[in-house]
């Protein structure tokens, strides 16, 4: 009896268990097409409302007439050279401090130190890294407002980041690895050099895309440290102000005397800056399954 009691409760927990799973399914599709929803709708909406300016000529010239005709193409020289610079400084310091982390000290306390400091500092507000880079950067340093400083200020705000998803990657390289290496008689650094970064190399380039988007949808850091409200020119050194896409959106939706005219460049500005964001994390995208496939041969 307790056999056959058994065998009439199992096939009512299996059904159960299986009308869970399938609801749970369900739930997680739905939540799934939600958000490729909305993200769409955000995207037509941006696209409808800069039809009115989208053009070859508002990609390819200036802005003139108070920033109410021409185009923005400074801003965007402007974007592409800022996110140039900062992966120049945040990335090689930032997968430097996760090798140093991940490879040499461990879990120790320096380690649990060193990962609390870089939690707390992805949680600061961007605006506060915006006044530690105009006090130290623009002031402190005498660098003034320029693509410089503001390419220092985003470094910082991107180094947790870089740090986080590079010591994820290196992680997930298996120890076998690395036991393998030394048996051959490698050294640390060879092992680190040859076997463990290169098989971490995917990884470390969707830190990479993670920190190009925070980087170009960033305000508040470069309103402080270089951005210019109208500069129709090129800057002729890393030294110099700069205009760039996120901000330019932002005084055009703000700051314009004529809200009519301003609202559509607004707009237009926000959906170059999609494209060019999208082009960057393609190209990286493609990079990293060009090196995954290689792995796998």
């Amino acid at each position: 009896m307790p056999g056959a009691t058994r065998a009439a409760v199992k096939p009512g927990l299996t059904a159960g268990r299986k009308v869970a799973n399938a609801v749970m399914k369900q739930v997680f599709r739905v939540l799934t097409y939600l958000v490729v929803a909305v993200f769409g709708g955000i995207v037509v909406y941006i696209v409808v409302r800069a039809l009115p300016v989208l053009s070859l000529t508002f990609i390819t010239q200036p802005p003139r007439d108070g920033m109410l005709a021409g185009g923005v193409s400074t801003c965007i020289y402007g974007t592409v050279a800022l996110l140039m610079l900062t992966s120049v400084f945040a990335v090689p310091l930032g997968v430097a401090a996760a090798i140093y982390v991940n490879e040499f000290i461990g879990w120790g306390k320096r380690a649990r130190l060193i990962r609390a400091a870089v939690n707390n500092l992805a949680g600061v507000p961007s605006i506060v890294f915006g006044l530690f880079g105009l006090a130290f950067f623009v002031v402190f340093l005498k660098i003034g407002a320029s693509i410089l400083a503001a390419s220092l200020t985003l470094a910082v705000v991107v180094f947790p980041i870089v740090i986080v998803s590079t010591e994820e990657a290196l992680k997930a390289v298996p120890r076998d690895y690395r036991l393998g290496s030394a048996a051959l008689g490698a050294t640390r650094w060879q092992t680190i050099s040859r076997v463990t970064v290169p098989q971490a190399i995917p990884g470390i380039i969707t830190g990479m895309i993670l920190s190009i988007g925070r980087i170009a949808g960033e305000t508040a850091p470069i309103l402080f440290t270089g951005a210019a409200f109208y500069l129709p020119r090129l800057p002729d050194h890393p030294r110099e102000q700069f205009m760039e896409l996120s901000y330019h959106s932002f005084a055009m939706a703000t700051q314009s005397s004529d809200i009519t005219k301003s609202m559509p460049i607004a707009f237009g500005t926000a959906f170059v800056l999609l494209v060019l964001v999208f082009a960057f994390n393609l190209v990286g995208i493609l990079y990293r399954a060009r090196l995954r496939r290689k792995r796998a041969w």
